[in-house]
């Protein structure tokens, strides 16, 4: 599984900074992944009249399906450790998230679900996403019915956060060199649960 190739290859087909990288899997052996790469960067749109200017907008994120066979959650962990670590990423953070269609499910939990399978209800008509994802409704409907895991980093090469980043372990242009040294952990199952793998080390002391 190279979740790396298919990042780095969509990062230099738009040539914009990166903000995050999003993977969303539902935790059932062989089903799709949702890769979605959000991008920093701005469009100007045609002028809405001959005295108005042209309106700019965000430039819309790009969310792909991944179809790799996998059996085990510890085989995506691996693919975007490997993928955060070689784009500089200070952290990986896992989130397993329960069902949300049952009753007494949240609307915030309901909402999330939906925003993790790259729907976003209060965009409005702004286009906010570029799909090439054919089995995203069958996708999102297990989510809601099973629960879903997602998976979020930051890059420093390529991104947005190569010039804040203070992380020791990075090369001038904000990569590292593989293998990434963290092992994945298994996941939690059965309830809501949160994992960070620190990839970044900071040896320089701040002092208030």
């Amino acid at each position: 599984m190279d979740i790396f190739g298919k990042i780095a290859a969509q990062m230099n087909a738009v040539g914009l900074p990166l903000f995050a990288v999003t993977v969303t899997a539902v935790p059932r052996a062989d089903t799709p992944l949702l890769l979605i790469l959000h991008w920093h960067g701005f469009r100007r749109e045609a002028p809405t009249g001959p005295d108005r200017p042209a309106p700019v907008r965000a430039v819309p994120g790009s969310a792909l399906q991944m179809n790799d066979r996998w059996q085990a959650i510890e085989t995506i962990d691996a693919a975007m450790l490997d993928a955060g670590w070689q784009l500089g990423a200070w952290e990986v953070e896992r989130e397993e998230r329960r069902a949300c269609n049952w009753i007494g499910a949240s609307e915030r939990e309901a909402l999330e679900c939906r925003q993790a399978f790259g729907e976003h209800p209060l965009a409005g008509e702004d286009l906010h996403l570029v799909a090439d994802v054919p089995d995203l409704a069958d996708l999102m409907e297990l989510g809601a019915a099973v629960g879903y895991v997602r998976w979020t980093f930051r890059p420093a090469r390529g991104g947005l956060w190569r010039e804040t980043a203070d992380d020791d372990t990075l090369a001038t242009d904000g990569s590292r060199q593989p293998p990434c040294p963290i092992m994945p952990q298994g996941p939690r199952g059965g309830r809501e649960s949160r994992t960070r793998y620190r990839l970044g080390r900071a040896s320089r002391l701040w002092l208030p």
